[in-house]
């Protein structure tokens, strides 16, 4: 997927309250290795260099486009080209933090007890994933693909949502966890701006499906999304939009 950093970080102060809720229920005191996984811009990755300045703390991602964001804003912080499908850490990691990014991976059976095995005894897994994907921002993209000849493309890739229910999380890391906190918090994001949910979703949900069209059906598709994101979240009468997004969070610490 062709991440595009500056539309990501149209919402930034939004998109950065769930991290910081995550971050402040990780209970390391001094941890000599952190992980950032799925760093995106690296401006997580800065907050938890700074929670923990005696640490080596390293950002991961895949994107090329977000870690030469990152690279550039944030000089003094060590990056790494990795997809957290395959990443492994040597030595194990005291503190493994990944927010809004392991939702893009399939496999969770797999993947969590995985993750889990690569921080180390004594130390911390923390990850938040969105959970709003039953909501007209997210179910508006396959109702779109009914409403022209982008549908042929767009239907196959249409799945199951990514993110399971809490419960199935805490089936997958009590097992190796000495304490498990799983939560779910809905924000009640106010926004402004013309359509600003779609403004929201082009740079993360919508992202892969804009990319896999051409034009003229790229421009058809996402003007037939726009109007039934419009539709669902209209303005109120102070100009600006509610935006209700539920997450995932979970912070687990290894036996």
């Amino acid at each position: 997927m062709a991440w595009d950093p500056a539309q990501y970080l149209k919402f930034a102060d939004h998109r950065l309250r769930p991290a910081l809720d995550l971050l402040s229920r990780i209970g390391a005191g001094s941890p000599a290795r952190v992980v950032d996984l799925g760093c995106g811009t690296g401006n997580v990755t800065a907050i938890l260099a700074g929670r923990w300045p005696g640490a080596a703390v390293t950002g991961v991602d895949p994107s090329a486009s977000m870690l030469e964001r990152a690279r550039t804003e944030h000089p003094g912080l060590a990056f790494e080209t990795a997809d957290a499908a395959r990443w492994s850490a040597v030595p194990p990691v005291d503190v493994l933090y990944s927010n809004a990014a392991l939702h893009w991976l399939g496999d969770h059976d797999g993947l969590f007890p995985r993750l889990f095995e690569q921080v180390a005894p004594g130390g911390w897994l923390a990850v938040q994933m969105p959970r709003n994907f039953g909501a007209p921002s997210h179910t508006s993209v396959a109702e779109a693909a009914g409403d022209g000849p982008w549908g042929e493309r767009i239907r196959p890739m249409l799945a199951p949502p990514p993110v399971d229910p809490p419960a199935e999380y805490v089936r997958r890391l009590a097992p190796m966890a000495a304490s498990l906190d799983v939560w779910e918090t809905e924000y009640l994001q106010i926004l402004e701006g013309e359509n600003p949910v779609a403004e929201w979703t082009k740079g993360t949900w919508l992202r892969p499906f804009l990319d896999a069209l051409e034009e003229p059906e790229r421009a058809g598709f996402e003007a037939a999304y726009r109007a039934r994101i419009a539709a669902a979240y209209p303005p109120a009468a102070d100009g600006r939009t509610l935006f209700p997004f539920r997450r995932l969070f979970m912070v687990a610490r290894r036996r």
